[in-house]
């Protein structure tokens, strides 16, 4: 990790703005006192070169989170998600290194086969078994090879928020809709509210960090079924009629990680606490009703 001491809010440009994780970044960086520029799909193409060289220039750091996430999807049309995914990211790299500016590449614990027996470090090696898996990895490699000097790739997983379709805002629908739950019981990983995902970035650029890999997600872990238990307990349900199953039971087209736990040493290396435990980050969510 390499960075020159702390960095004073100036400029920065959003992609995928109009996203869960990106309307949470402009919110938060701009409460931090950055001029945001904030770019959803219909106003940046990041798969036009020119385009991205126009649209970085004058900023100071550029955060990445345009994405193609349709996991399923991605197994029969992987090309489309290489493309966003891979190429774009690519694309946003050059164009910030011409500009001078650090790059944060969002990516995922999908990079990994998640067959690990405790939380993957920042510098295991990549192993992707499913299609977006890989073109998230490519778009690391590809990120990092372009400007080496100013890429931050900054891996998160099991988001949900405010703006976007989630596990949790899924789990609270169909608890009312039929007052219990069968949820999997046998992937384990680390839900993290894309708020706190931003604030986190806002502290870390705030360090004056210019490139590393970084794991951006709550401390803690948990299955999908315990996840779904502390969303049921927090909605007044009681947590024992979520009821766990295996993924045998709901096979989908991508293969998920069985463990999706990522480390946290990064942080420590920055002067920086890893994110809060992500039982009371629901808590602070719900409490907050921003994903009922």
């Amino acid at each position: 990790m390499t960075g020159p001491g702390g960095r004073a809010p100036g400029r920065a440009l959003v992609t995928g703005a109009g996203g869960m994780l990106g309307t949470d970044l402009v919110a938060v960086l701009a409460d931090a006192g950055w001029q945001v520029t904030a770019l959803d799909r219909a106003g940046l193409d990041i798969l036009d070169t020119a385009a991205c060289e126009q649209a970085v220039a004058g900023h100071d750091v550029v955060l990445n989170a345009a994405a193609y996430t349709r996991v399923d999807d991605a197994e029969s049309d992987e090309a489309a998600a290489m493309a966003v995914n891979a190429e774009g990211a690519e694309n946003l790299a050059r164009a910030s290194r011409a500009a001078g500016a650090v790059l944060v590449q969002y990516s995922t614990d999908y990079v990994f086969a998640g067959d690990g027996t405790g939380p993957y470090p920042e510098d295991a090696p990549l192993a992707p078994v499913s299609a977006y898996g890989r073109t998230k990895a490519e778009g690391e490699r590809r990120a990092q090879a372009a400007h080496p000097e100013g890429t931050i790739v900054l891996r998160t997983a099991w988001l949900y928020g405010e703006h976007g379709p989630n596990f949790v805002r899924t789990m609270v629908r169909l608890y009312r809709e039929r007052g219990a739950l069968t949820v999997v019981d046998d992937q384990h990983g680390q839900p993290t509210w894309s708020y706190d995902l931003a604030e986190q970035t806002a502290r870390m650029l705030a360090t004056g960090l210019r490139s590393g890999v970084l794991h951006g997600t709550s401390s803690g872990s948990t299955t999908w079924h315990g996840f779904a238990r502390a969303i049921v307990e927090n909605l007044g349900g009681d947590p024992a009629t979520v009821t766990p199953t295996d993924s045998a039971q709901f096979v989908r087209p991508a293969r998920r990680p069985a463990n999706s736990v990522l480390g946290h040493d990064g942080w420590a290396r920055l002067g920086l606490a890893p994110m809060r435990p992500w039982r009371a980050a629901l808590d602070d969510a719900m409490r907050r009703g921003i994903v009922a």
